[in-house]
């Protein structure tokens, strides 16, 4: 491979002026949680909200005059798309996006606002990347691969190179990959800077792509379904960056859901910021895998925050009834007036906050002389919903949680 530091530093030097140096910043109460001393790189503070401007701007700038003047196209299920559009129009460069069904509309609606044509076509990257090839092939046009191309990967790297210029006593590396762009570019600066530096993987349990690869079973490892980090749900890596960044990867660790929600909720209510699912993928590593990052200086990097504000609430909802501060309660008793206003009484005595109430006459498990509420209750956490319900219990009206 030819790829090198030097790619890495020229895209830098392109880059100048074009795009936000985003802060890394050490996260105290991060720290505190995970147990190693964060940093957080946040790339969710570039305009298009993501690190995929970088790969895509350095890929613009280095186009000819004649491939300029016909066009770009590109197949993404969000960032790359925005990243690419958005530089493109600055650039006077017409761009088509090929995107599948089902990306999230607020990345959607972002692409076309920073006037892209967009094609929605195809169930996954791997269709809406075939039909953006053919479309390549009809209307001449030049296609930008958002991960598996040299040009796109040392944008991608000038990330790390500005994490070690700014902390340059970084140990470890956890680095989210979808198709190997990011982890391939981030490593060869890391590892040239720093040839001790851990470069770790991070990717999700239902697409293991890279994972996969290593195994021998390329593009077959994926089991599919609904992650909250699409931006990484890729069914196959790049076979460049894959290339690329193994013999830099000291491991890839897979995530489960529910690490990626509790992440994105922390962002949010730590560091005041969003992050998206696959944003959030480097401290859901943290989260996953404590003993692997525990007392070590480990750099994160929050790659981007565009998601959906419906999926944001509902994420930040759960994790509320994951901490026991959402619950909601079932009381079974006499069927007579006032029952409901002592209930609500004790509730409220106990500082707890009543959120929704169900009442039910008609349920068979409950006498023909008897009602059952189902009340959902705000607490400040578990302690306090144990206090809740004891404080019900001591009063005639036992709970049970549902």
């Amino acid at each position: 491979m030819t790829f090198s530091l030097d790619d890495i530093r020229a895209a830098a030097d392109r880059l100048k002026g074009h795009i936000e140096r985003t802060p890394c910043r050490r996260s105290r109460t991060l720290s505190e949680i995970t147990g190693a001393e964060v940093w957080v790189k946040f790339e969710n503070l570039q305009f298009t909200a993501a690190y995929k401007e970088r790969g895509a701007l350095n890929t613009l700038l280095q186009l000819s005059d004649n491939e300029k003047k016909r066009g770009v196209i590109a197949a993404s299920a969000g960032n790359h798309s925005q990243g690419l559009s958005y530089h493109a129009a600055r650039l006077g460069i017409p761009v088509t996006i090929v995107m599948p069904r089902g990306t999230p509309f607020v990345k959607v609606q972002q692409t076309r606002a920073h006037g892209a044509e967009v094609v929605i076509e195809g169930d996954g990257y791997d269709e809406a990347s075939a039909v953006a090839l053919k479309l390549c092939e009809e209307r001449d046009l030049a296609f930008v691969h958002p991960f598996d191309d040299e040009t796109v990967m040392a944008g991608q790297g000038t990330v790390a190179l500005e994490m070690l210029e700014d902390v340059p006593d970084l140990e470890i590396l956890p680095i989210p990959i979808g198709g190997g762009g990011l982890i391939a570019g981030c490593a060869t600066a890391a590892k040239s800077i720093k040839p001790d530096i851990r470069v770790v993987g991070v990717e999700p349990a239902m697409y293991p792509s890279f994972t996969a690869k290593m195994r021998g079973v390329n593009g077959a490892g994926a089991n599919g379904g609904a992650t909250i980090a699409e931006g990484i749900a890729v069914k196959a890596v790049g076979e460049t960056s894959y290339a690329i960044a193994r013999p830099l990867v000291d491991e890839v660790l897979l995530i489960e859901e529910p690490h990626f929600e509790r992440a994105v909720a922390l962002y949010c209510n730590v560091e005041k910021t969003v992050a998206e699912g696959a944003g959030a993928a480097s401290l859901a590593a943290l989260l996953a895998y404590p003993e692997r990052f525990k007392g070590k200086k480990a750099g994160l990097i929050l790659t981007g925050g565009n998601i959906d504000t419906r999926l944001l609430a509902s994420v930040l909802t759960r994790e509320l009834v994951r901490d026991q501060r959402l619950v909601s309660l079932r009381i079974i008793g006499d069927d007579r007036p006032g029952l409901l206003a002592t209930v609500s009484a004790v509730i409220g005595q106990m500082g707890a906050n009543i959120i929704e109430v169900a009442h039910n006459r008609l349920a068979l498990d409950v006498p023909a002389k008897g009602a059952e509420f189902d009340i959902m209750i705000e607490t400040r956490d578990a302690q306090h919903t144990q206090e809740v319900m004891d404080a019900l219990r001591d009063r005639g009206y036992p709970p049970r949680a549902v």
